[in-house]
């Protein structure tokens, strides 16, 4: 009896030493989190609308442990690449500027507009507030452009548009041609946008595909919308003024502006369709000299 007692002592003490060495990482990161004074951070799983891309001024976060000014702009582009309505993350007591740097971002109205100019229109904010407080605790409510009856009813739009003018022998280049010239052909520009009297939702894109009305904002969210439910790798630039796309194909980046190819006739007051922005490098885009093409190059570096 007592040689069997001393055989499951073994057993049992073998059968904890390889538990212990299963989960070594994870005693050691709850040590870790115990010494730093931050509890440990919690990430959900993404919504339907991840994108899961890397740029150049935007990469995904491993880990939502900021160390540096970039590691932050990853850490808000994750938060809203993942569709989060909330998140909290701490600065760790390493990065002693981590709080300036936070009140500087949460006042750089163009950096997260660049930010969320990488993810899905429909995980995109329309305002993001942050919180943040001595201790290092950051606090971020993103307020989503887009509600859920909205995201319905353009999803709803989209399916019965392709199936009117996609065809099964269709590349890639024809369904964006097909898309863009039926948004151009079914939307009239709101000019009554700019001085806030639009009855309609012109800077989404439900204002183009359900209401025919629609903004440089709303075209581009149209289509990106579009090309993302092809699977074809694409973001939206801005620059102070406009809003367009630019589009991975062919092994290279090129632009899409929708809005300045939906040019208002000044003297019949008609619009028209022309393909002037459809699919062209930035050499060809500079060539038209227009400034609302005027966009921070060190951002968006893919076009360059």
């Amino acid at each position: 009896m007592i040689n069997n007692m001393k055989w499951i002592k073994y057993i049992v003490t073998i059968i904890a030493l390889v538990a212990v060495g299963l989960n070594i990482g994870k005693i050691i990161d709850v040590f870790s989190d115990a010494l730093s004074g931050n509890p440990p951070i919690l990430i959900s799983e993404p919504n339907d609308y991840y994108k899961d891309k890397e740029y150049s001024y935007v990469k995904l976060s491993k880990d939502f442990i900021p160390y540096s000014k970039q590691d932050l702009r990853n850490i808000f582009y994750s938060i809203l690449d993942r569709g989060y309505e909330t998140f909290t993350f701490y600065c760790p007591k390493e990065y002693t500027t981590c709080l300036d740097d936070i009140e500087e971002l949460s006042n750089d109205q163009d950096a997260l507009t660049y930010i969320n100019n990488y993810v899905s229109p429909f995980n995109g904010f329309n305002n993001i507030k942050i919180i943040y407080s001595n201790t290092g605790e950051i606090n971020v409510e993103v307020y989503k452009l887009y509600n859920d009856d909205e995201i319905a009813s353009v999803k709803k739009r989209m399916n019965e548009i392709k199936k009117e003018i996609f065809k099964d022998d269709m590349k890639d280049e024809d369904k964006i041609l097909a898309i863009h010239d039926y948004i151009v052909n079914h939307t009239k520009y709101d000019d009554k946008r700019k001085e806030n009297k639009s009855e309609y939702l012109s800077n989404k894109a439900y204002g183009p595909l359900i209401q025919g009305y629609g903004v440089c904002g709303g075209y581009a969210d149209a289509m990106a919308l579009f090309l993302d439910d092809l699977g074809i790798p694409n973001f939206k630039i801005s620059s102070d003024t406009h809003v367009w796309n630019a589009v991975y194909l062919n092994d290279k980046w090129l632009h899409l502006d929708l809005t300045w190819d939906d040019p208002v006739n000044q003297v019949t007051n008609t619009e028209t369709l022309t393909h002037k922005f459809y699919l062209i490098d930035t050499k060809a885009l500079e060539e038209y000299k227009i400034t609302d093409h005027d966009y921070d190059k060190t951002v968006y570096q893919e076009l360059s």
